[in-house]
């Protein structure tokens, strides 16, 4: 039987719901360049307007033009977009028919520190998204994981008080901040590994 107090499951969705190999996408950033995929990806995610913009206040050509002259780029923007969308793996990890359960049981929702570009490729290009009618993205609130805004963000979205909810990361920080807010936390490992961790929690995963 699932369990009586739990009422939304909450998913982050790099790593967890779906493949993430930044390699792909900054290995076309660093064509012709003389830096590597691995320089290439630590300045990135140490760059000052990284927060900035998977908090969606830098619109997408402007960090196409910021990263272009921090960079040396040579990449048009359209090209940049389907270079920066390579990081993503079409495949997802988990079947249709585990979530689609799942949804006839609870609320489901995403939680995601991404950017309006990954939005963009993801919303066209997983079907499995329509899965989750609550979508919660850290360029469209503002704010991101840690942050306690974004996992309140998606409490009220879902309509339910954190000790009704279960939120699933792969970043173990990120899953604990969800338990201080009441929710319950799950790191995710492996496919298996969550199941089990669902059955623990009276998760009905059948």
């Amino acid at each position: 039987m699932p369990s009586p107090d739990i009422r939304a499951i909450i998913f982050d969705i790099g790593r967890v719901l779906i493949r993430v190999n930044v390699a792909h996408a900054a290995g076309g950033l660093a064509e012709g360049l003389s830096l590597s995929p691995e320089e290439i990806w630590s300045a990135l995610e140490k760059d000052p307007l990284w927060k900035d913009w998977q908090e969606g206040r830098i619109s997408p050509r402007d960090w196409h033009l910021h990263l272009s002259k921090r960079l040396g780029s040579k990449l048009n923007f359209d090209q940049f977009v389907e270079v920066w969308n390579q990081a993503l793996d079409p495949a997802p990890i988990h079947e249709d028919g585990f979530l689609g359960k799942l949804g006839k049981r609870y609320r489901m929702a995403v939680l995601s520190n991404t950017d309006p570009l990954h939005v963009a490729y993801m919303e066209t290009t997983y079907e499995f998204l329509r899965l989750f009618p609550v979508r919660i993205y850290s360029c469209r609130v503002g704010a991101s994981k840690p942050d306690p805004i974004i996992y309140k963000e998606a409490l009220e979205a879902c309509k339910v008080r954190a000790q009704e909810a279960v939120y699933v990361d792969d970043v173990p920080s990120y899953a604990r901040a969800a338990e201080r807010l009441g929710m319950r936390g799950i790191v995710f490992e492996t496919r298996e590994r969550l199941w089990d961790s669902f059955r623990e929690f009276g998760i009905d995963v059948t």
